[in-house]
């Protein structure tokens, strides 16, 4: 599982260095792929098989599913960090992120998600009250 917030930095050639507790579960191999709300999702290859298992579920005639399967897939890049666990972020996704040099790299569960940090501390000033007014109907039997 994916937790916690980290500030990487970039590199020049478009690097980063992964969080060191979330080597392991990506030592493998990793996909990148835009994630909503202009983030980069990261998915261990694993995980990801299993998200694109559930896409394949979607019907055909469905137009929405159709477009973010598009959208969702056509950005993919798979990865595998090297032995200082950087992984090398493509310049599409970069663009698609708006990242600089300063990160946040969060945990999200079963993905971890890159930010450009600006962008991230923005995303979550915005969503504090939201989340702080959240109720039980939102999430029956956890709050």
């Amino acid at each position: 599982m994916f937790l916690g917030t980290h500030s990487p930095r970039l590199d020049e050639k478009g690097r980063l260095i992964l969080p060191a507790k979330f080597r392991d579960e990506l030592a493998d191999g990793l996909v990148l792929t835009r994630g909503q709300e202009r983030c980069i999702y990261v998915f261990s290859q694993k995980e990801f098989e299993k998200v694109h298992e559930q896409m394949r579920q979607a019907p055909l005639s469905s137009r929405q599913a159709r477009d973010y399967i598009r959208v969702f897939l056509s950005g993919a890049s798979d990865e595998v960090p090297d032995k200082q666990g950087r992984v090398t972020i493509p310049p599409a996704l970069r663009s698609y992120a708006g990242l600089g040099r300063e990160l946040a790299v969060i945990g999200a569960g079963t993905r971890a998600e890159i930010w450009d940090a600006a962008a991230w501390q923005e995303y979550l000033e915005e969503k504090e009250n939201a989340f702080s007014e959240t109720d039980e109907d939102a999430f029956p039997g956890i709050l």
